[in-house]
């Protein structure tokens, strides 16, 4: 009992004292919950077709529900945590994930699941930025700061990794809607802790805080993935359902752009795109989600239909690349310091692409080493890029900016997410339908042939109908279609990774410790003390109030012109 006491009593003390080391641990329980959800669904999208017979838009928004609103709402989130604190939008968006996992685990419609994975979003709006924001804040030293980033980024992995597998069993041995009731337990888990461990933070005192701005920037992202969305659906452009909401949303975020130069306390410091460095690592965390999203949710397809693994040998095919992924963000601190960013993002683009590139050979037989030599390398590459990128980004905002910086790093994330799936589901589709198109000449009804053209999965239960040779006939030629189609996006999502390693060079040459010694000092060892001491190195936050109140200490917003007016002075 007694050693119950003393562990709790130091709990307390490092918490009191807003030890950033337990800090990020608690940040980190807070990303693996976002993570989860990211790719748990992965896997169970066959069994949602079958049981809810989605259309096949209906299927997108199905996926794509959680990143688009989650997208649209970072902005409007991450700057109120700044006002607010970060704190107090990061525990309301604890308990809004746990509701709308309960909500999607019961949905029996794909209307009711959509909405629920919308509400979704609206939790992960809340919980993203304000973890990375925290974590800008309480590691002010940038060394120490590129550590955390790494233990982040491989929690992440971590939280890929162990989705699909998780969920695969789920899958395979409970029902589809299983794969959200794992949110649960974890969020009764990381809400009293983060209630009682982290310590509050805001930014600085700028002024009334934009509402119709938030609500601009919210609608104009919506709009644009919207749009987005449709055309991957396979819409057309010219649509007024695709091309109004594209319009819109492009035209919004003109005017949220105007209106944040013109106010004297804007939401978002639109002078940081004015450095090459801030605007190249948004860019680049665009490019390359781009690629991971969309290619995870087609490899997903691949391995399920065409190879004919099950949920859980799907997600154990696909534990190399969040493992390798893990390792680059392990040692991602200590590649930055030797490489620098440019080399790190920039070679990081080309490994992926080389796997994208590997990945052409698969055909309709499974190869295992080749898939687990090429998901290694895309994970290691992928990896190293995301965090090159993020940390850069942060470390060119100042720290009273972070939540507006983490929400413009968190939504480029989401964006990019979102698009993948819309743009190289696009391709896929564009690529796949044109091989069923002679069906009809081979006996194959154009009832059974038009809907075969829609997915695999739906050739599959064509093919399953018709029965016989036919059926024999649809199902091969589907197949081949199929990993014909998937050769092209690969090619594609090749071209747009080459593409990123191009603006990679836009990137800092090597860290920048030259003019803000303070902040890229080697990390001390005495990290408790220095943590708990009000103004010392680690200047985490000031010590509780000496009446033993429950209140959690805020950390202030800290102006460092040093640390500022350095960053975008990075040698090139």
């Amino acid at each position: 009992m007694t050693g119950t006491s003393t562990a709790v009593s130091r709990l307390r003390a490092a918490a009191d004292g807003a030890n950033r080391w337990v800090v990020l641990v608690v940040l980190c329980f807070s990303l693996l919950l976002v993570a989860l959800d990211a790719t748990v669904l992965h896997v169970a999208v066959p069994a949602v077709t079958e049981d809810l017979r989605p259309s096949a838009v209906g299927l997108l928004w199905i996926v794509d529900a959680y990143p688009l609103v989650c997208a649209s709402l970072l902005i409007l989130f991450g700057t109120l945590g700044d006002r607010i604190g970060r704190r107090r939008v990061l525990l309301i968006g604890y308990a809004l994930f746990g509701i709308a996992s309960a909500l999607a685990a019961t949905a029996d419609s794909q209307g009711m699941l959509i909405a629920a994975r919308a509400l979704l979003g609206v939790g992960g709006a809340m919980i993203m930025p304000a973890t990375l924001s925290i974590l800008r804040q309480v590691f002010p030293d940038r060394r120490e700061r590129a550590l955390a980033i790494g233990v982040w980024t491989a929690v992440a992995a971590v939280g890929a990794a162990t989705g699909p597998v998780i969920g695969g069993f789920l899958v395979e041995h409970y029902w589809w809607g299983s794969v959200f009731l794992i949110n649960i337990p974890l969020m009764a888990l990381i809400l009293p802790l983060g209630r009682w461990l982290l310590p509050e933070s805001r930014g600085g005192d700028d002024g009334p805080w934009d509402v119709l701005g938030a609500l601009m920037a919210a609608a104009g992202v919506l709009g644009v993935v919207l749009g987005i969305k449709r055309i991957g659906g396979g819409e057309g452009l010219v649509d007024a359902a695709t091309l109004v909401p594209l319009l819109v949303g492009a035209a919004l975020l003109v005017l949220f752009v105007r209106r944040q130069k013109r106010r004297t306390h804007p939401l978002i410091d639109i002078t940081m795109f004015a450095r090459p460095a801030f605007t190249t690592s948004v860019g680049c965390i665009v490019l390359a989600m781009l690629a991971l999203v969309g290619l995870e949710l087609i490899a997903v397809q691949y391995l399920q239909l065409v190879l004919g693994l099950s949920p859980l040998e799907t997600g154990l095919r696909l534990l190399p690349l969040t493992f390798a992924a893990m390792a680059a963000g392990a040692t991602g601190s200590y590649t930055l310091r030797r490489v620098g960013p440019r080399r790190m993002v920039g070679w990081g683009f080309v490994l992926t692409a080389a796997s994208v590139l590997l990945l052409t050979l698969m055909g309709q037989h499974d190869r295992p080493a080749l898939l687990t030599a090429a998901f290694v390398l895309l994970g290691f590459g992928l990896q190293s890029t995301l965090f090159g990128a993020y940390e850069s980004m942060l470390s060119e905002a100042p720290a009273e900016r972070a939540g507006g910086a983490a929400a413009i790093g968190e939504t480029s994330y989401q964006l990019g997410a979102g698009m993948g799936i819309a743009l190289l589901g696009s391709v896929m589709n564009a690529a796949y339908t044109p091989g069923l198109s002679r069906l009809h000449e081979e006996g194959v009804p154009a009832p059974a042939g038009a809907a075969a053209s829609r997915s695999l999965g739906e050739a599959y239960q064509v093919a399953g109908r018709l029965g016989g040779p036919m059926g024999d006939l649809l199902r091969d030629t589907a197949r081949h279609a199929f990993v014909q189609g998937l050769h092209i996006t690969l090619l594609v999502s090749a071209g747009l990774l080459l593409l990123g390693a191009l603006a990679a060079l836009r990137l800092p040459r090597v860290m920048d410790c030259s003019t803000a010694a303070e902040s890229c000092r080697e990390p001390s060892a005495a990290v408790p003390e220095q943590a708990a001491a009000p103004g010392g190195p680690g200047r985490g936050a000031g010590p509780r109030k000496a009446s033993g109140q429950g209140r959690r200490p805020v950390l202030p917003a800290r102006r460092e012109p040093a640390e500022v007016a350095g960053s975008g002075r990075a040698a090139r």
